[in-house]
């Protein structure tokens, strides 16, 4: 599967060693490092209302209603939604440490309750 993700590897290569691959969904608010996204050119919401959205997605995806994947395409304030949240393989001291600390302790299908960066709110399913 890694293989049709990853352009920047061959085929048939495994997963870089140290490396995990996860996908998220992001939903920032007023207070967020960079509050605009492909979405919204100014977000405006608080983190409160940030908090209510994300964890009505959260609800979504465990009552098994989408996927994060499928709710990432229109809802997540990541420029990843294109590619269904997926971030890519990416190792320790590649991302926020809240982000990276909570993407690494989960196991591959696994998803993390949310998370909060600087960046804003987020839920995490690890890939690989």
């Amino acid at each position: 599967m890694a293989t049709h993700h990853s352009a920047s590897q061959g085929p048939n290569t495994a997963r870089p060693e140290g490396k995990i691959r996860a996908a998220h969904l992001l939903v920032k608010h007023r207070d967020s490092r960079r509050p605009a996204s492909w979405r919204e050119a100014e977000i405006t919401r608080t983190k409160e209302e940030a908090m209510a959205i994300i964890k009505a997605h959260e609800q979504k995806i465990k009552s098994g209603a989408t996927t994060l994947g499928d709710l990432a395409t229109s809802e997540s304030d990541c420029s990843s939604a294109r590619k269904r949240g997926d971030l890519g393989y990416f190792g320790k001291g590649d991302m926020q440490q809240e982000f990276e600390e909570a993407a690494f302790a989960l196991r591959p299908g696994q998803m993390s309750g949310v998370v909060e960066t600087a960046s804003g709110l987020h839920l995490i399913e690890r890939l690989e």
